[in-house]
């Protein structure tokens, strides 16, 4: 079965970096769009980056572009968010997710076959 599972969340100063994993199994990682989403208490949750099959073309939502680079390993079937010069308002559980069907990214959530359980990243200001 499908399986996503998210790591590398924590407690953070703002200005600070972290790193945040995904691993993927139970589907052909290397064929499909990955994304990270986040959501924030009382709040959508919310698109923050995606990444093709490849590697070779990335989107970000405008909040986090030029501190946040997504990438991934497919040798490994791992996602990744590097997270530079954090926020306060960056402070969510953060998703990743696949999107198995039609283009390699959505800003639409619910284009997004699976999803894993979700990583916290609080930023103290």
């Amino acid at each position: 079965q499908v399986q996503l599972v998210e790591s590398g969340g924590g407690l953070v100063q703002a200005g600070d970096s972290l790193r945040l994993s995904c691993a993927a199994s139970g589907f052909i990682f290397s064929n499909y769009g990955m994304g990270w989403f986040r959501q924030a208490p009382g709040k959508e949750r919310e698109f923050v980056a995606a990444i093709n099959w490849s590697g070779d073309y990335t989107y970000y939502a405008d909040s986090v572009k030029g501190r946040f680079t997504i990438s991934r390993d497919n040798a490994k079937n791992t996602v990744f968010l590097q997270m530079n010069g954090l926020k306060p308002a960056d402070t969510a559980v953060y998703y990743c997710a696949v999107k198995r069907v039609g283009r390699w990214y959505s800003l639409d959530r619910n284009e997004y076959d699976y999803w894993g359980q979700g990583t916290q990243v609080t930023v103290s200001s």
